[in-house]
């Protein structure tokens, strides 16, 4: 008898220790579930921007354009509410970025605002989306902070310059020439953004309309080699809403559009 009680009290004590430990892990395991659940609420910055309600241009729809300039520029226009972008690329675009002091693709925006609110624009948070080239996203230049770099830049190179010219007096004229041509540059694309892109502005009756270039950097590994036809989304947040632009350059293969003479 006793052989078997002491059996039974074994197994007994087996039972209570499983169970004490199949509570422990399902505590554990609610635990963790929980934290889980934690780590994939939404951000104050991921809420904010589940609110944005996509708008998309359609030639199709309502409120959607397009058009051929005779600048040279194609024009995609977006209605939605008292909202109206227009956005403005010149056809050779592409083509342009190599020649630029940096590689930089630029558009130009103008908003327009017919209601009685009053609308804040600026050009925070656009973005441009390289469809053909591993779908990358680039966002719009601080221009500022853009400005500050390539007068950084141009500066370095006239001290490299100086010091070239010292080590070897025989290129003194190549190298200034260079080095003049190059701050040439610089001060030309300064001053056209100081003066032409898009600034903060807030608009309402009295100032119903804003004109500006954005720009983007394409110095990134996965861009270049640019092809004959490149596929682009252009996305700008503004009154809760995410205005879409898809748009190819050229919109058709081959096709040429050339900037009429004045």
């Amino acid at each position: 008898m006793w052989p078997l009680r002491n059996i039974v009290r074994r197994q007994l004590r087996l039972c209570f220790v499983s169970a004490a430990l199949v509570c422990s892990l399902i505590q554990v395991s609610n635990s963790h579930s929980a934290g889980a659940q934690t780590t994939n609420f939404p951000t104050k910055a991921k809420t904010k921007d589940r609110r944005l309600i996509a708008v998309r241009w359609d030639e199709q729809q309502p409120g959607c354009t397009f058009s051929r300039g005779d600048d040279g520029k194609y024009r995609y226009g977006l209605w939605s509410g008292d909202v109206g972008i227009v956005l403005a690329v010149d056809a050779r675009e592409v083509q342009m970025i190599r020649h630029r002091i940096e590689p930089i693709f630029g558009v130009l925006l103008t908003i327009r605002y017919r209601g009685t609110a009053g609308l804040d624009a600026n050009a925070d948070g656009i973005t441009l989306q390289f469809m053909d080239h591993f779908k990358v996203i680039q966002t719009s230049l601080d221009t500022d902070d853009y400005t500050q770099k390539i007068q950084a830049d141009a500066d370095a190179l006239d001290d490299e310059t100086r010091r070239e010219v010292k080590r070897h007096p025989e290129k003194k004229e190549v190298r200034e020439a260079r080095l003049q041509e190059y701050q040439k540059s610089v001060s030309e694309l300064i001053e056209f953004l100081s003066k032409n892109d898009l600034h903060p502005a807030h608009l309402d009756a009295g100032f119903p309309e804003v004109s500006g270039w954005v720009f983007f950097n394409t110095k990134n590994k996965w861009l270049g080699g640019w092809k004959v036809q490149e596929e682009f989304v252009l996305r700008v947040p503004l009154a809760d809403k995410i205005f879409e632009f898809p748009f190819k350059l050229p919109p058709e293969k081959g096709e040429l559009l050339l900037q009429k003479r004045q």
